[in-house]
């Protein structure tokens, strides 16, 4: 089974960037679904963006353009590049690995991202 830590989370000013990554183990890291996925204090978690095994992404509606999700199985890593960074993306962000047929799967510990001046 695969395990998942993700890095790179922090404060940010309104406009800025972070690039989080998820690192992963334990497992074949290519012929997993990753996705990133955020929970803000008192909202559900929701899907941010995501990539398949075969490289095909697909974003959320508040995040198009701004953000942009890839992967290097090389590393076995997923990154979550942000840009344009607003006050209401501030959520803990977490990584996802999700086994072929399957929409979900192991989650990460998660990582604070904050935006705010």
């Amino acid at each position: 089974q695969v395990q998942l830590v993700e890095s790179g989370g922090g404060l940010v000013q309104p406009g800025g960037s972070l690039r989080l990554s998820c690192a992963a183990s334990g497992s074949i890291f290519s012929i997993y679904t990753m996705g990133w996925y955020r929970q803000a204090p008192g909202k559900q978690r929701e899907l941010v963006a995501s990539i398949t095994s075969s490289g095909r992404t697909s974003y959320a509606d508040s995040v198009k353009g701004r953000f942009t999700i890839s992967r290097d199985n090389a590393k076995n890593t997923v990154y979550l590049q942000m840009n344009s960074l607003k006050p209401e993306d501030t959520a803990v962000y977490y990584c996802n690995a999700a086994p072929p047929g399957y929409s979900s799967g192991v989650w990460g510990q998660g990582t604070q991202v904050t935006v705010s001046s």
